[in-house]
């Protein structure tokens, strides 16, 4: 039988920061995409095509490829911050299902100036946003002693 300890705190500052480095980032690539690789329209550019297909995988590939590299995004290892998995019978390693499924609801955490996900991780018992609650993953501070993930046999 498994047993977990898990101790987490919000770390809403580190978190913020991490995800407005992640975010500036991926919205600078995409748009340099959109203005070199975009057709331009009424009100901007579309991008069709490879393009977009291109876009989308460098969303992926950024993301999720560097939390299962690495642990966390480059925002997320500039802070000292790291994503583990909280599923029975696992390691603390994400997969990259839980990883895909973390950043499918962005878009819901930080909708509205991020207030939605700012409320779950103060008011979750491991300060989760949505994705991390659909995952089975939590966001740790790695310099911070008093937060972790045990897991005893």
């Amino acid at each position: 039988m498994n047993q977990e300890k898990i101790v987490t705190k919000p770390n809403l500052r580190k978190r913020m920061l991490a995800g407005l480095v992640d975010y500036t980032l991926l919205i600078g690539m995409t748009t340099v995409m959109f203005i070199y690789f975009g057709k331009k329209i009424d009100n901007g550019y579309q991008l069709n095509g490879f393009p977009a297909f291109l876009n989308a995988l460098i969303w992926f590939g950024y993301l999720v490829g560097f939390e299962l590299k690495f642990g966390g995004t480059l925002g997320n290892l500039m802070f000292d911050l790291q994503v583990v998995s909280i599923r029975d019978n696992d390691n603390s390693s994400i997969t990259i299902g839980q990883s895909f499924k973390r950043h499918l609801l962005d878009m819901f955490d930080i909708w509205f100036f991020g207030i939605f996900g700012i409320l779950l991780i103060k008011n979750t018992k491991y300060n989760q946003r949505l994705g991390d609650i659909w995952a089975h993953t939590i966001v740790i501070d790695t310099k911070d002693e008093e937060q972790f993930c045990k897991r005893i046999i």
